[in-house]
């Protein structure tokens, strides 16, 4: 059974039909990086996913458990949409961490605010910091911990972000475009972490434009256009032999740079 079954998504800003039919699955420990240009669709996907939008129409299924339906959305609570956004974790593009708060205070964060919402006890205080400290030596970063946010690189506070994600233990791991707030030279110790969670299989959808990180670290991989998938499949032969018209053309841009 697929961890993850997108069937139909649709979403509609306005006018614009932004996602036009979205269909993909997804197993467990898979890596499924989503490619294409700025404006294809990539990140209303992930929101939706996320239920930071609500889609039009379709359906999301987590493990078997039908997470939203839109025949039926309408009469979902807050409190439900909180409880079905645990099943996905979102590292954002610009790293969206509190300034308030060291990198430790921010990662223990959404944990305290769950078991606050949940009326428990924080019992596991201990367990939780002790394993809050072990992603930060994860992430290599054991002696940031209590810095605060503008005490540290952009690539140090993005790795942060993934691991304030990873402690709430998602089912499938987003990644919104996790380099292009960075400058160059942070990149690669971003896509260091993200390499390392593939080989550790965890489960994990990357909209990215590095080309060579979608090939290299994925599973599969999907080219959206227009707010459609045009092309999926395996990376390499979608970027060594693709199929469509429109993903050649798009490929051929990052081959000539």
């Amino acid at each position: 059974m697929p961890v993850l079954e997108v069937r139909n998504i649709r979403k509609t800003f306005g006018r614009t039909e932004v996602l036009k039919g979205i269909d993909f699955s997804l197993d467990k420990g898979e890596a499924l990086s989503v490619i294409g240009s700025s404006g294809s669709g990539k990140t209303t996907l992930l929101r939706c996913l996320n239920f930071l939008e609500r889609p039009d129409a379709g359906s999301i299924t987590v493990n078997g458990e039908v997470l939203l339906d839109c025949a039926d959305a309408s009469t979902l609570r807050e409190s439900e949409i909180r409880r079905k956004r645990l099943h996905f974790g979102l590292v954002f593009q610009s790293f969206n961490l509190f300034p308030q708060y060291t990198a430790l205070e921010n990662v223990l964060l959404a944990p305290r605010l769950l078991a606050k919402e949940n009326h428990e006890q924080f019992a596991d205080k201990e367990r939780l910091n002790a394993e809050a400290r072990e992603l930060f030596a994860d992430i290599g970063l054991s002696d940031r911990m209590n810095n605060y946010p503008h005490q540290l690189s952009g690539g140090q506070q993005q790795r942060v972000a993934i691991a304030r994600a990873l402690i709430m233990h998602p089912d499938i791991l987003c990644f919104d475009e996790p380099t292009s707030a960075l400058d160059p030279e942070l990149t690669g110790e971003v896509l260091k972490v993200i390499r390392k969670l593939s080989e550790q299989n965890t489960t994990m959808i990357i909209v990215t434009h590095e080309m060579e990180f979608a090939r290299d670290v994925a599973d599969k991989v999907i080219f959206m256009d227009g707010g459609v998938i045009c092309e999926q499949g395996n990376p390499r032969e979608v970027f060594s032999h693709p199929k469509e018209e429109r993903t050649k053309q798009f490929l051929s841009r990052y081959s000539q740079n």
